[in-house]
């Protein structure tokens, strides 16, 4: 499989799993899959220090999905590099097809 296995439908929202490296030279999102973890790679600029780095990725996923930063919400692991995101207002095809046009380059 690949990093469909990341993704999960709720019928009204999705969840993504992602592996989160904050304090990175750049802003990469979506960076890569780790096929291990089964988790969408992110790397962020802002380091992990009074929610920055959570901040840094909700906009970033907002701005990739075309989504209103309040959709999305950090449901687990909000202090760990695991964490998972529920993202309303997209639907699973939707998220696939962006993940595949960034992740496939």
């Amino acid at each position: 499989m690949s990093f469909e296995e990341a993704v999960k439908d709720l019928n009204s929202a999705v969840i993504i799993d992602v592996e989160v490296t904050p304090g990175s030279s750049s802003v990469s999102v979506p960076s890569g899959y780790n096929e291990w973890r089964k988790r969408i790679e992110v790397k962020l600029t802002k380091n992990a220090q009074k929610g920055k780095a959570n901040e840094q990725l909700i906009e970033y996923f907002a701005e990739l999905f075309g989504v209103s930063s309040s959709n999305i919400t950090i449901t687990n692991g909000a202090t760990s590099s695991k964490k998972s995101l529920l993202i309303k207002g997209i639907s699973y095809q939707q998220v696939i097809t962006i993940f595949a046009s960034c992740l496939r380059k």
